[in-house]
């Protein structure tokens, strides 16, 4: 009952967030310089009819109120409006530019998942040596390093010096794809890597020091068994936790990173439509960052209790 309770109070703050996010994403437009209809007409001096029925077509006839409820009632059906750049469904503007940005992250996640756990678990199990030591230096450097200067970074190195990999646009194809991804997920992960394999290291050292690790210990079980069973299963809460804040860095992160590569994501889609004031897509994409956020973390906040039991003790002692 306790579970069902939870689940259903969780969902409950998922939509309310998702509705007062679609009220700051719709409503912020109105305090953004700069007349949607200018842009629209684009200097042309167009007839009054024409004035009108243009007007009427983007709904900009209606008050803002009525222009809210018409959008967010399209959103149900999958109709986020139609973009003032491109002249044809949001929808599927968003829908041509989603597999790049998807490709990207899904990449980034898989070298921040190895690379940052791989890391944050050697500087643990090492802790106190040269190791370790080395692990958080190099941790440490890395973090100090922004996204669009380890792209242009990789670049130099990887695509100009030694030609491994292409520097611009996405490529054709699944391994083509693949390959052009490779370096701009490198970049947007490198930061990432270096907060979970942190986090990753400080969550195992505190679990190291914990009586029932060495008491598993002196009865002889292995180094690897010991962290297997008892550090890294009991470590997972905090690294999950700081995983599904991430989300969203990595989502915002892309557009610097698709810019740099001649990417056509969703994150260069929304840097475009911010400068030519393309409203429709830029609250179709905000809003969409934001929906991928909170679920996340409300998954992430159902998954702890499975991943550790103890926080629904605690829950109940309190």
């Amino acid at each position: 009952m306790n579970i069902v309770r939870s689940v259903g109070g969780k969902l409950a703050g998922l939509v309310l967030t998702l509705f007062l996010a679609s009220l700051l994403v719709f409503f912020s437009r109105f305090l953004v310089p700069g007349d949607p209809l200018s842009f629209l007409l684009r200097g042309r001096k167009p007839s009054p009819e024409a004035i009108a029925a243009v007007t009427e077509q983007y709904g900009l006839n209606l008050s803002p109120w009525e222009q809210y409820l018409k959008w967010i009632g399209g959103i149900f059906t999958g109709d986020f409006g139609r973009s003032m750049q491109y002249r044809q469904s949001v929808s599927e503007v968003l829908l041509d530019r989603l597999p790049v940005t998807l490709g990207l992250v899904i990449i980034a996640g898989l070298l921040i998942t190895v690379f940052g756990l791989a890391a944050g678990i050697l500087a643990a199990v090492k802790r106190g040596t040269w190791v370790d030591r080395t692990v958080v230096v190099t941790l440490t450097a890395f973090g100090a390093i922004p996204s669009f200067v380890a792209a242009v970074g990789f670049i130099a190195l990887f695509a100009v010096q030694l030609g491994w990999f292409p520097s611009f646009g996405s490529g054709e194809g699944f391994w083509d794809t693949i390959r052009h991804l490779i370096l701009p997920s490198a970049a947007l992960a490198l930061v990432y890597v270096v907060l979970i394999g942190k986090v990753t290291r400080s969550a195992m050292v505190e679990q190291l020091g914990r009586e029932h690790v060495e008491v598993a210990t002196s009865r002889g079980l292995t180094q690897a068994a010991v962290v297997r069973r008892h550090v890294l299963r009991n470590a997972v809460g905090p690294i999950l936790t700081v995983s599904g804040m991430l989300v969203a860095g990595l989502l915002v992160s892309s557009s610097i990173i698709e810019s740099a590569f001649g990417l056509s994501g969703l994150g260069s889609l929304l840097v475009q439509s911010v400068d030519r004031l393309d409203f429709p897509v830029v609250q179709a994409i905000v809003l969409l960052v934001v929906a991928v956020f909170v679920a996340v973390n409300a998954v992430v906040d159902l998954l702890q209790p499975l991943v550790d039991p103890r926080t629904v003790a605690g829950a109940g002692a309190r």
